[in-house]
């Protein structure tokens, strides 16, 4: 199972931790792209998330990996930085009962399969607020060799994401690992949440 894992990553650290934001992330909250309150879906141990938390953002984090989300506590702790973390499955994010302005997604969408997908779709947006804005930074079919992640493609991205939203950009990224020091390729996207 995909938990178990994720789990027995979370014991080490995988590649995909690398001890600060992501630098996507970084751009978008200098560009003024994420706005009010945040949920970081797929948190890991909450690097993006207590960087946005510092910035004065309400953040919650949620992962399903339990030390995922037990070391994103201890930071939180540590550097006094005011953010909620719970262990949560991304296909049942109802169960927060609450909305937020922005969901930031590094690296989940691209774990799910193609089952998952609209069911990962019908959560987030019960947790998005109608404008809201979904973030997401996947690996993309641009990168090469068969190790990380499965490739997502840009029709991918646009399929999954057809009625009630609205995507303003997919544009390409990089995805920084501890595995190579120019990242992963990767699509960033900018999807709204349309009122019903």
């Amino acid at each position: 199972m995909a938990e178990d894992f994720f789990e027995q990553a979370y014991a080490g650290t995988p590649p995909w931790e690398i001890g600060r934001p992501q630098p996507e992330f970084i751009r978008l909250a200098t560009a003024g792209e994420i706005k009010g309150d945040v949920l970081d879906v797929g948190c890991g141990t909450g690097e993006n998330a207590l960087y946005l938390a510092g910035l004065g953002h309400l953040v919650w984090g949620v992962d399903a990996a339990p030390t995922a989300i037990e070391k994103a506590r201890h930071k939180a702790e540590e550097r006094e930085i005011p953010a909620t973390f719970l262990v949560k499955d991304a296909l049942n994010l109802r169960q927060i009962g609450r909305t937020f302005d922005t969901v930031i997604d590094s690296g989940l969408f691209h774990v799910l399969s193609d089952e998952e997908r609209p069911c990962f779709v019908r959560n987030i947006a019960d947790v998005m607020k109608e404008g809201a804005l979904y973030f997401m930074l996947c690996f993309s079919e641009r990168e090469h060799g068969a190790y990380g992640p499965r490739r997502v493609t840009q029709d991918e991205i646009r399929t999954t994401f057809g009625e009630g939203w609205r995507i303003h950009y997919i544009r390409s990224a990089s995805f920084a690992n501890r595995m190579s020091d120019d990242g992963a390729k990767a699509w960033l996207s900018s999807i709204e949440k349309l009122s019903k």
